[in-house]
């Protein structure tokens, strides 16, 4: 028996989790290599990848993943795995990646996190070994941050609320100052732009899990604004309602709006929350080395 690829693994986890009990995601890896892939030797089941992960663990992660974004499984909260109506139809059926790579709920949440994406990935028949390698590194990217912003969806808001600072600090932005819970007037933080203090930078942080930020909420962190600055930002886990937008466009002061989004593509470029699992080298021939004068 060979270790299976990912996209073989959908209907195994489907089957282990068809009759709706919630999983913790490792019990559920370990009930789909008990079931489906016993005929495993110990040294298969062993076997990693260049990143030092198990390699079977790999697999079925990777096929855990590309469900849940297809719409076929769901996380009803950090580290469990549940099975969705969509699952429920499909737990008996052949289900292929190209299936599930083409579905309303895969081709929607794959274009939301690729805007400049024409759709799925890189086909392999299609693909060059630098295409592979960097549609390979995109999925990863894509998968890092989708886990990031569910994290931030969940962690105390006034942690989150310094998360957001220390993030500013990251991009070059100068010291901060974190004010207050109570009393704040709707300001979480102040960035000092010069050593003085002259410039100020004043900080709203959203914690939301599906609210968007709306109209009046711009219009308190506006009103909350002292006459000392004219500079703000506001930042959410999720996104900003068209009047709320409206409203930070045709202010006075200049208010920067960072949604969820935004929010993880900045923390990934700075490694802010996130850190390095893996480095790998692509080499190639030195031909340099082989000329004789």
């Amino acid at each position: 028996m060979e270790i299976p690829k990912f996209h073989e693994t959908f209907i195994p986890i489907l089957r282990v989790l068809e009759n709706g009990e919630t999983l913790q995601a490792r019990e559920m890896y370990q009930k789909v290599i008990d079931l489906f892939y016993s005929e495993l030797t110990d040294e298969q089941l062993e076997q990693t990848t260049k990143s030092g992960d198990r390699l079977i663990i790999n697999r079925i992660a990777w096929g855990k993943s590309y469900l849940k974004k297809g719409g076929y499984i769901e996380f009803p909260k950090r580290g469990f795995v549940k099975i969705t109506e969509k699952g429920q139809k499909n737990s008996s059926s052949n289900l292929t990646l190209n299936q599930v790579e083409n579905s309303e709920n895969f081709l929607e949440f794959y274009n939301q996190e690729n805007p400049q994406s024409s759709g799925v990935p890189t086909k392999i028949q299609n693909a060059s070994p630098e295409d592979l390698i960097d549609e390979g590194f995109n999925l990863i990217d894509v998968q890092v941050k989708d886990e990031l912003l569910e994290k931030l969806k969940t962690i105390d808001p006034f942690y989150f609320e310094k998360v957001i600072l220390i993030l500013l600090k990251k991009m070059g932005y100068g010291d901060f100052i974190e004010t207050s819970k109570t009393g704040d007037g709707g300001i979480d933080g102040i960035i000092n732009e010069d050593k003085l203090g002259l410039d100020k930078i004043y900080i709203q942080a959203k914690r939301y899990g599906e609210n968007k930020v709306r109209e009046k909420d711009i219009r308190n962190f506006i009103g909350a604004m002292s006459g000392d600055t004219q500079k703000g930002v506001f930042v959410t886990t999720t996104s900003f309602d068209i009047a709320a937008v409206k409203k930070a466009h045709d202010a006075h002061h200049t208010i920067i709006l960072i949604d969820g989004q935004k929010l993880v593509d900045l923390m990934y470029q700075y490694n802010v929350g996130i850190q390095i699992r893996a480095t790998y080298e692509v080499k190639e021939l030195d031909n340099d080395f082989f000329e004789v004068e």
